[in-house]
């Protein structure tokens, strides 16, 4: 159900991200980085398909993904690969025009709004695929490879390969607005990606003082599938013997965790603070060289 679920969500990323590129990015002649970036400076050029550009190029980087990076690295990103090839075909023909032009829906001249729209959609599409464990291909495969015989970090070659895609528009254009909307364009998605990455994954530490840690303890692990630990202490004033329940637990499990607490002991004392990444078992993968 977890795999079925990462799909699904994968596929509603897949769907923002190729609404953003058929309504906002392509009418007003906008790009940027990854193969979607390449697709769309030759398409700008020649008039070719910008979906078969990217499965073309994907296709050619996938091979040697797979014999360099294994099989696991593939499942996903062939999956997201054919599927956003398909929706990049469908959302097009959906908007187009009689005459195969696309419509500018924000009427002429606003390309500024358009690239700030599409640019939150892409990173909005791109965000949700990353954290369902997925990739769109294109630079992230480029940047794996490298990655593993070279000690360059990931971000860095992804962006230095985006920069490269973006700035190449000029030769198409011979117009440098073109390339800072593109640039715009990377900053605007880089964020939103974060955003919301992060933000899945942000984690935060419970300290609970109450005489009924017990009970709590019970009800955090059997409803929010959350680790508690139980420390000794002493309260310094008092005196007195106290158990204190450490929780970690993600961010969006806070409420929860508030609400069955208050339901047991109204007068507990609970302290909460954020925590800058949490490893191990229910939560991200300790990676060390």
């Amino acid at each position: 159900m977890r795999e079925l679920k990462d799909y699904v969500f994968i596929t509603l990323g897949l769907i923002s991200y190729s609404v953003a590129w058929a309504v906002f990015l392509l009418p007003y002649q906008i790009t940027t980085g990854g193969t979607t970036g390449i697709g769309a400076i030759i398409y700008y050029a020649t008039g070719f398909p910008i979906q078969w550009s990217y499965f073309i190029i994907n296709a050619i980087l996938m091979t040697f993904a797979i014999k360099i990076l294994g099989p696991k690295f593939s499942i996903k990103t062939t999956y997201a690969i054919f599927m956003l090839t398909a929706l990049l075909e469908f959302f097009q023909w959906l908007v187009k025009n009689p005459d195969g032009t696309f419509p500018q829906l924000l009427g002429p001249g606003q390309d500024t709004m358009a690239c700030l729209i599409g640019s939150i959609m892409c990173g909005i599409g791109l965000g949700v695929t990353f954290t369902c464990n997925g990739s769109t291909g294109g630079t992230d495969i480029i940047a794996a490879i490298i990655h593993k015989y070279k000690d360059v970090a990931l971000g860095r070659m992804v962006m230095l390969c985006d920069c490269l895609i973006i700035s190449s528009c000029y030769v198409v254009f011979h117009d440098w607005r073109r390339v800072i909307f593109g640039f715009v364009t990377l900053f605007v998605m880089g964020y939103v990606i974060d955003y919301i990455v992060n933000g899945a994954r942000q984690s935060v530490q419970f300290l609970i003082f109450s005489k009924e840690y017990d009970k709590i303890a019970d009800r955090i692990t059997r409803e929010t599938h959350r680790g508690v630990t139980v420390l000794d202490g002493v309260g310094w004033y008092s005196q007195n013997h106290v158990k204190v329940l450490v929780v970690l637990a993600y961010k969006r499990q806070a409420i929860d965790i508030f609400r069955l607490v208050k339901d047991i002991d109204p007068h507990a004392f609970i302290s909460q603070s954020s925590v800058i990444g949490v490893y191990g078992e229910g939560f991200d993968k300790l990676k060390v060289k």
